[in-house]
């Protein structure tokens, strides 16, 4: 069963920088059993992802269906469309208005709204990750198992700068989104991901570097499907990631969930590398039990949580 029903209008939300939007959309799509007669599992997308995780165009089929990791004939899975990523025609210009946790607020009120109460599992990669680990900063009963992959509770500085860039690029490019995508694909891989595919080799009929051809593919093809609106958006979100900003520490936050925490690391990422994840986990045990650390082998880098579906599926094959 899958349906994406009405949106969830929230009324005069006000977002952390003090902007208040009177009508909100939250659309999302329910997989699985239905709601309340299964434990839920809500799924966080990544910066170009959607609330469609599986089925038709569903983006972590590898890992979300019938007999698959996460069994949608065990679980209701629950998916938030971030407001503004642009698979609605709702769209937020003022992208500076949102902050990482204000979308855990909205998502946390969208759970409210479903009823949905305590959540199975959190699981998201990337920012959606980052989102997930705002969420249970806020709410420490919202679930029993809290999973972030290629994420972290905050960015750090090199993820800021990498942020700022991009924000350079999609506020003066003439291709923004093009050029900001091709920046992008290089933190989201690594160079042995690159010189393993590439190798150095020419694109014949284009007489360029196919490593070039292969990037401007990609720039091309996003350019299509997603808005620049969406894109500053979410780029915001990715730099805005930090449970700790104008509230308590790490360790008076996160004493208070009785959550299990799986932290999963890929052991070439760029962006959200795993010695950061390591750092965090070792934070962590100082002070709780149910704290787990696991690694993604991978040359493919950041996006290896979206490719190595193997490893993935048995690193959380106890957990579901």
């Amino acid at each position: 069963m899958e349906s994406i029903p009405n949106p969830i209008i929230l009324k005069d939300f006000t977002t952390e920088s003090g902007a208040l939007y009177n009508l909100l959309p939250l659309s999302y799509a329910l997989f699985g059993l239905p709601l309340h007669s299964a434990p839920i599992v809500l799924v966080n997308h990544a910066l170009t992802g959607n609330a469609q995780v599986t089925g038709e165009n569903g983006w972590w089929n590898d890992l979300i269906g019938e007999g698959k990791t996460i069994d949608t004939t065990k679980y209701s899975v629950l998916a938030f469309n971030v407001p503004g990523n642009g698979n609605d025609s709702f769209t937020i210009e003022n992208y500076q208005d949102f902050t990482a946790r204000d979308i855990a607020r909205i998502f946390l009120k969208g759970i409210e709204t479903l009823k949905a109460g305590q959540l199975y599992a959190i699981i998201g990669g990337s920012v959606g990750g980052g989102i997930a680990w705002e969420m249970l900063a806020l709410e420490p009963n919202i679930t029993q198992h809290l999973i972030p992959i290629a994420t972290d509770w905050k960015s750090t500085d090199w993820m800021i700068a990498n942020c700022f860039l991009q924000e350079q690029i999609l506020n003066n490019s003439s291709k923004p989104i093009e050029d900001a995508r091709i920046h992008a694909m290089l933190c989201y891989r690594s160079p042995e991901s690159f010189k393993e595919k590439f190798q150095r080799t020419i694109n014949q009929d284009l007489l360029i570097f196919n490593i070039e051809s292969w990037l401007a593919h990609h720039g091309e093809k996003l350019q299509k499907r997603y808005q620049l609106s969406s894109y500053k958006l979410m780029n915001q979100l990715l730099k805005t990631i930090d449970i700790t900003r104008n509230t308590k520490d790490f360790k008076t936050l996160l004493s208070k969930t009785t959550a299990a925490i799986h932290i999963v690391a890929i052991d070439s990422d760029l962006f959200f590398t795993p010695k950061e994840n390591l750092e965090t986990y070792d934070e962590l045990k100082k002070f709780k039990e149910n704290v787990f650390y696991s690694e993604i082998n991978s040359v493919h880098g950041h996006d290896a949580f979206l490719i190595e579906y193997k490893q993935l599926d048995n690193l959380l094959a106890a957990i579901f």
